[in-house]
């Protein structure tokens, strides 16, 4: 996996540097941004892990802003708010919508440098899944418009004989297609079929099937 990069995002030059530093010491990558819309501009979703410092309050687009903005594009990244003294409620408000965490300014060196860390490795949780899930789809779309009339009818617990009759099909001819999606979706069992399945939301919303 890449190296983990930590977006700082703050309109205070001297808290950006401070918090750059910080993360330095342990050998984090950072980039700083002075201001939200010139990090919504630079920044894209890649597969490295990390997370995204916010201030709350900066003047145009505030760190609360970013985080909806952020979830708009499906980043993995978790936010990290920065508050003030008095910001609670928005810190709450921050955390329904998604946040990973906040801290509070002036900040424990020691507890900022904990939370980023925390946040890391949940991203790196994220980013694998979101691989995960994309290699699954990318299987189901290999199969055959019958491969996924059986695998339909597997996750539907249904054994060979019925989805030869469901399908108006040999019962030879469903252990086939079933040998051969079991194959393509790198299953070899019946419970890591079940799982890719839950992976990637497919079980309760069956294709519709057609017989012949």
């Amino acid at each position: 996996m890449a190296e983990p990069i930590v977006y700082v995002v703050d309109d205070d030059e001297a808290v950006r540097g401070a918090i750059e530093w910080l993360l330095g010491t342990v050998g984090l990558n950072v980039r700083t941004f002075g201001a939200g819309q010139e990090f919504l501009d630079g920044f894209e979703t890649t597969d490295a892990p990390g997370c995204i410092v916010l201030d709350v309050r900066m003047p145009g687009k505030g760190g609360l802003e970013i985080q909806q903005e952020l979830k708009a594009r499906d980043c993995p990244l978790p936010a990290i708010i920065l508050t003030s003294h008095g910001d609670a409620p928005m810190a709450a408000r921050a955390i329904k919508d998604g946040a990973y965490d906040f801290i509070e300014k002036p900040f424990n060196n020691q507890a900022l440098l904990d939370i980023v860390q925390k946040a890391i490795h949940e991203s790196q949780a994220l980013i694998e899944a979101r691989r995960q899930r994309d290699e699954i789809g990318r299987r189901l779309h290999s199969l055959s418009e019958r491969e996924r009339q059986v695998l339909d009818l597997i996750l539907q617990g249904k054994s060979n004989q019925e989805m030869a009759g469901d399908l108006s099909i040999s019962r030879r001819t469903v252990e086939v297609h079933r040998a051969n999606l079991m194959e393509k979706m790198a299953a070899g069992s019946i419970a890591e079929l079940m799982r890719a399945a839950f992976a990637v939301n497919l079980i309760g919303q069956p294709t519709p099937r057609r017989r012949g």
